[in-house]
């Protein structure tokens, strides 16, 4: 039988209504997502010659990084996605640049060192072959601080232990007089007592002994032997804060320093016209023990974390590889290195 024309008119309407529907509904079911891209990061020789295992996931074994591969096969050149090199090795001409291999036009070259810009001898030849720099330096493409400040701490503040026996250590293997901190010692020895160890004056300390023996004292220096732009070391992160001290910081400006360490937690050298200023504070705050403890009241509020593994290190580039210019060249290395 023949449909009618009103009805001819409700079906075609109906099937039109179904159409529409079926159509939003597919436009609003998601699509399924990309799979997650695996990074490749190939370090070309290990810093100062001493290597780690890179067996199985170590980033997300260790630092729950997932999509990160590291190796240290020289072979897998090719398939890298970033290579990184070591300034210290480059600069002795203990490891070179494989210049010689085709290297993909997708490959990023990631140029890393921990040292000031003292330390970073011959970057002359390196113009315009790295992407991307790894560094203490909060302006890097890859930061890799000495340590941080995190949130959270202890329910109760650190204080000073009751059986500190001296005031002012200081630990110190390379001494140079023409450094900075040297000149400040040997004016701060002149008005108080310091404890000092390190292999200059035949003093050494091991690992073991190192935290335990800075304890014994009330005050650290945590003297740089460079003040360059953020440039601070373990000097500050593990020698003072792990130990439980107060440091007495020489370095970069004091605003960095309230940039980056914990709250009220140091003592600037900057801060007082002379070493004898210096040496009257230290007394003065040693004395009252309010006072010292309130250099350690950030317990409360926040915690210090170190990073000492070059492998939490690299699986950093992961963490940053899809926010990091992928077009950069440095074609002038140095002159960042030194800005």
């Amino acid at each position: 039988m023949p449909l009618s024309a009103s009805q001819a008119f409700l079906l075609l309407l109906l099937s039109s209504i179904l159409s529409l529907l079926y159509h939003s509904l597919l436009d609003k079911t998601p699509e399924p997502a990309a799979p997650h891209r695996t990074i490749r990061v190939l370090l070309w020789h290990w810093p100062f010659g001493r290597s780690y295992s890179l067996d199985g996931d170590k980033c997300l074994e260790m630092y729950n990084i997932s999509g990160c591969v590291l190796t240290d096969n020289t072979s897998l050149f090719s398939t890298a996605d970033a290579v990184v090199f070591h300034h210290h090795e480059l600069s002795k001409g203990l490891a070179s640049l494989p210049v010689h291999l085709h290297r993909p036009l997708s490959q990023h070259w990631v140029w890393m060192s921990l040292e000031p810009p003292d330390n970073s001898a011959n970057l002359e030849g390196l113009n315009g072959l790295f992407n991307w720099t790894m560094s203490y330096r909060r302006d890097a493409d890859i930061p890799i601080p000495y340590g941080e400040t995190v949130p959270g701490g202890a329910a109760q503040p650190m204080h000073a232990a009751p059986n500190r026996s001296c005031l002012v250590s200081w630990v110190i293997s390379k001494y140079r007089p023409q450094q900075s901190r040297a000149r400040v010692y040997q004016d701060l020895k002149k008005h108080i007592g310091i404890e000092v160890y390190g292999r200059w004056n035949n003093k050494p300390l091991s690992r073991r002994k190192l935290l335990p023996t800075i304890a014994k004292c009330l005050f650290y220096l945590s003297f740089e032997n460079s003040e360059v732009k953020d440039y601070i070391s373990e000097k500050l992160w593990r020698n003072a804060f792990q130990a439980g001290v107060v440091p007495v910081v020489l370095g970069p400006s004091r605003a960095t320093y309230e940039a980056l360490a914990p709250p009220h937690s140091f003592i600037h050298v900057s801060d007082f016209s002379s070493a004898a200023a210096l040496a009257a504070h230290l007394q003065r705050v040693a004395a009252d023990g309010g006072a010292y403890d309130a250099y350690l009241q950030w317990h409360r509020t926040h915690r210090v974390r170190t990073s000492t593994d070059w492998r939490e290190r690299l699986c950093q580039i992961c963490v940053r590889y899809t926010r990091l210019p992928a077009r950069r060249v440095y074609h002038d290395l140095e002159a960042w290195v030194n800005m």
